[in-house]
């Protein structure tokens, strides 16, 4: 089991791995340790989630999940934080996954908010809170409250915060005034990372600590570099945060993963393919992203 990094240190900069398919649809597992050394190794990414919703993870089996966890993590998991998408709208199946994940040596698990029936704050409490007292790894908190229907509201999360091993909080929620909120009330060793990578920037200026991207499968270097300049030359963390925004849009100019599956394929991955429902790029949706990368 690999002892990389401590209980509460994944480093700054993570990113949402994608999952690369074989033309048959089944997991390319060489693609997968590339990408993972190329993101570790050439993007100066500090470490990965694996199994995300970045990785397709409603499409893949319970197998293929920890099978993606376990070539990471031979991979890059002596050099890098690899933390397990654990988490779903099923409590006991989010459970089972954490579980799992723990045996085979992960060194956190990310718990997205349950989606779809909006099982209120009180629900929300109960199914975070439930998973993480069944684990002794540190816990993830991920709020998209656009894409799961409901948000995890600051006094909720603050509860939250107060168990042992839930340690930081994924915010994609988009609502800076939320996200101050959290920074000035958490607890001090609780860590806040962006999880829109346009807003790495403002996020980092309200108390942030980092950011889960999946822009930087391409730009992680950039954002390595705004991150660690934001203390001591704001200007150039600036500076970056507008040279790479028109890029970040075009990352998400079409249903994620697809485009920045397109984009490291370009680079000479073999990664492009996807999942139903997920559908490749048109041709003009390919050539607007080329146009923002050129």
């Amino acid at each position: 089991m690999s002892t990389f990094p401590g209980p509460r240190d994944w480093g700054r900069l993570l990113t949402a791995m994608l999952t690369p398919f074989n033309s048959d649809g089944s997991v390319n597992e060489k693609e997968v340790a590339r990408i993972a050394a190329h993101l570790v190794d050439d993007q100066k990414n500090d470490g990965l989630v694996v199994a995300g919703t970045t990785g397709e993870s409603p499409t893949l089996s319970h197998e293929e999940k920890l099978r993606l966890l376990e070539i990471t993590l031979d991979t890059v998991g002596d050099r890098a934080a690899v933390v397990m998408g654990a988490g779903s709208y099923n409590t006991a199946e989010s459970i089972e996954m954490t579980r799992a994940a723990e045996k085979r040596g992960a060194h956190g698990i990310m718990l997205v908010n349950p989606y779809y029936n909006k099982p209120g704050q009180a629900g929300l409490y109960a199914h975070f809170s439930t998973i993480s007292a069944g684990t002794g790894l540190p816990v993830m908190l991920y709020n998209i409250q656009p894409r799961s229907a409901i948000n995890l509201e600051t006094d909720t999360l603050l509860r939250l915060a107060e168990i042992p091993n839930i340690v930081a909080v994924k915010e994609a929620s988009g609502d800076l005034n939320q996200i101050s909120d959290v920074c000035a009330r958490k607890p001090e060793d609780f860590r806040v990372y962006s999880g829109d990578d346009g807003l790495c920037l403002p996020i980092l200026s309200v108390g942030g600590h980092g950011l889960v991207s999946v822009a930087a499968h391409v730009l992680g270097r950039d954002f390595a570099e705004l991150i660690s300049a934001y203390a001591s030359d704001p200007a150039r963390s600036t500076e970056i945060h507008q040279q790479v925004l028109g890029k970040v849009r075009a990352v998400f100019s079409a249903p994620s993963p697809v485009p920045i599956k397109y984009l490291l394929a370009k680079q000479g991955f073999d990664c492009e393919s996807v999942r139903l429902p997920l559908v490749p790029l048109s041709d003009q949706e390919k050539s607007r992203i080329d146009q923002a990368f050129a």
